[in-house]
C-alpha cells in the first residue's frame, strides 16, 4: 500500500491539521503502540532473567541488544510487525493478531547468541502488555505534550491580566451592564481556573496505573510454572520500574478508572478554555479587543473588511469535539463484560484523536491570544454611557449612612430608563445626607468603580 498524502487523509488530524499533531505521533500513532509494547516484552523478559527460579540467562551486552530493539524501534521495524501481523513473513503466518506480531517481532531482533524465544511473553495475556504500553504512550503525551501547551497558554493570561490589570471594563452578568471590572482581573479568572486545572491532570497522570496477572488476574499460569515465586510482589516491582503504579486486583482488564480520570481532568481543562474562548469571542464582537490582521489573509469570501475571530472559533470546536470524545472514552474504557470483552480494544485507539483535538484547540487559543488587543477607548466609551451601573455603589453607601429604602430609592431613579451622570448628581443633590456623604457620591464614576479588581490579579499563583 502506498502512503496517502495529507490531502487523502481520513481524517484532518493527519490531513489539514497535520502540522498542529506533530507533537503527538511519537505516542499517538500505531508505530507508537508498537514500540511501547515491544518495550514491555523485551523488559518483561530481562525481568524474568532476574528471578533465581528461572534458568532464563541474559548478560549485559545481551541485554544491551534487546534493548536496542525498542530504542531503536523505526518505520522499518513497524513495517515488518504489520507485515507479521497481516501477511506473515518467515515462518510466520499471518497472526491476524497484534500483540502476536509483537512477540514474533522481538524473535527475529533476538541477539543472535541468545536462546530465549519461548520466554517471550511468558505466562503473559495479551492485555498485560496492552494497558501497559497504552499508559506508557498516554503519560508522556500529557505531561510532555499537552500540559506544556496548557502552561503557555496559562502563563499568556497571567502576562496580559498583569498588563491590563488597571483598565476597566464594563462587565455584563445575564449580557446586561453590570458593576465594572478591569480586563486584567477578567483575565485572571482564567489564568487562576487554568492552573486549578492543570493541578488536576498532573495528579491524574502521575496516578496511571497497570497491571500484570495473567489472563484472569490470577497469576495461574505463573504460579503454576514457578509456585515459589512472589508473583504479586514481581509484578508490583515490575510495573512502578516503567514509572506507573500497581494496579494488584483485576480481571484479564486493568479497569482504567485511571484513564478515566485524566480525561475527566483533560475535560475540566478544556471548559475552562471553552469559556474563555466563549468571552473573548464576544469581547471581539463587542469591540472590546481588536485583532491584528495576517499579511495576505481572507477574513471573508465576500465582504474585505473582516477579520474574524477564526483561532477562537477553531478552538472552540476542537475543544468541543475532544470533551465529546472524552467523555465517551472515560464512560467507555472503565466497563468490560465479565473478565473481559474486546469491545475496549478498537476504542483506546482512538485515544490519541482525543488528546489531538485537545492539542489543536489549545494551540489556536494560544495563536488567538497572541493577536488580541484591547480597544481602551471603546471600554471607556462604554463605560461613560452605562451610569446607572454607579447605582450600586450610591445605594450601598446610603445604606451605610442609615437612609431609609436606599436600595428601592436608587432603583425608583434608575431601573428600566436612561439614566446619565447629571440626572445621578440630581438626585444625589436632593438627597438628606451629610456634605461629606453627598462629595463621596459625587465623586463616583464608572470607570473609577472597579473595586479592588487590579489588586487581585496578584491572587493567581504562578
Amino acid at each position: 500500500m502506498t502512503d496517502r498524502s495529507s490531502l487523502q487523509a481520513v481524517s484532518p488530524l493527519d490531513g489539514r491539521y497535520a502540522r498542529y499533531t506533530e507533537p503527538l505521533v511519537p505516542y499517538a500513532s500505531e508505530q507508537a503502540l508498537m514500540r511501547a509494547r515491544t518495550r514491555v516484552e523485551v523488559e518483561y523478559l530481562i525481568s524474568l532473567a532476574d528471578l533465581p527460579q528461572t534458568p532464563l540467562s541474559i548478560s549485559g551486552p545481551q541485554r544491551e541488544e534487546l534493548r536496542a530493539v525498542y530504542e531503536e524501534f523505526d518505520e522499518d521495524d513497524a513495517a515488518l510487525v504489520k507485515q507479521i501481523e497481516t501477511e506473515g513473513y518467515g515462518e510466520y503466518s499471518a497472526t491476524n493478531h497484534d500483540v502476536k506480531a509483537i512477540e514474533y517481532f522481538v524473535r527475529e531482533r533476538f541477539p543472535e547468541d541468545l536462546s530465549a524465544a519461548e520466554w517471550i511473553h511468558f505466562g503473559l495475556t495479551s492485555e498485560d502488555v496492552n494497558n501497559l504500553a497504552h499508559r506508557l504512550l498516554v503519560k508522556p503525551a500529557v505531561e510532555e505534550v499537552l500540559v506544556p501547551e496548557l502552561r503557555e497558554v496559562r502563563d499568556a493570561l497571567i502576562e496580559m491580566a498583569r498588563e491590563y490589570r488597571d483598565l476597566p471594563m464594563l462587565a455584563r452578568t445575564h449580557g446586561q451592564p453590570a458593576t465594572p471590572t478591569t480586563f486584567g482581573k477578567e483575565l485572571a479568572v482564567y489564568a487562576s481556573r487554568l492552573g486549578r486545572a492543570l493541578g488536576r491532570i498532573e495528579r491524574a497522570s502521575g496516578e496511571l496505573s497497570g497491571k500484570l496477572a495473567g489472563a484472569s488476574g490470577t497469576y495461574a499460569a505463573h504460579e503454576a510454572a514457578y509456585p515459589d515465586v512472589d508473583w504479586p510482589a514481581f509484578s508490583r516491582t515490575f510495573v512502578r520500574d516503567l514509572e506507573l503504579d500497581h494496579e494488584p486486583v483485576t480481571t484479564q482488564v486493568n479497569p482504567c478508572d485511571d484513564l478515566a480520570a485524566v480525561f475527566d481532568a483533560l475535560r475540566g481543562a478544556n471548559n475552562v478554555l471553552l469559556d474563555l474562548d466563549l468571552d473573548v469571542w464576544l469581547y471581539v464582537s463587542d469591540r472590546y479587543l481588536g485583532q491584528e490582521a495576517a499579511e495576505g489573509e481572507t477574513g471573508s469570501s465576500t465582504m474585505p473588511h473582516k477579520v474574524n475571530p477564526i483561532d477562537f472559533e477553531n478552538s472552540e470546536g476542537n475543544l468541543s469535539k475532544a470533551n465529546a470524545d472524552l467523555t465517551f472514552l472515560g464512560d467507555y474504557v472503565t466497563k468490560s463484560r465479565l473478565q473481559r470483552d474486546l469491545s475496549d480494544s478498537t476504542v483506546k485507539r482512538n485515544m490519541g484523536a482525543a488528546l489531538a483535538h485537545c492539542l489543536i484547540g489549545y494551540t489556536k487559543l494560544q495563536n488567538g491570544l497572541d493577536k488580541v488587543v484591547p480597544n481602551e477607548q471603546v471600554m471607556r466609551d462604554d463605560l461613560e454611557s452605562t451610569p446607572e451601573i454607579v447605582g450600586e455603589a450610591v445605594q450601598t453607601i446610603l445604606r451605610r449612612e442609615g437612609f431609609d429604602d436606599a436600595y428601592e430609592h436608587v432603583k425608583k431613579a434608575t431601573r428600566g430608563r436612561d439614566v446619565s451622570m447629571e440626572d445621578f448628581a440630581a438626585m444625589i443633590d436632593d438627597l438628606d445626607v451629610s456634605e461629606d456623604v453627598r462629595e463621596e457620591l459625587h465623586a463616583l464614576t464608572p470607570a473609577g468603580y472597579t473595586g479592588v479588581a487590579s489588586e487581585l490579579v496578584d491572587e493567581v499563583r504562578e
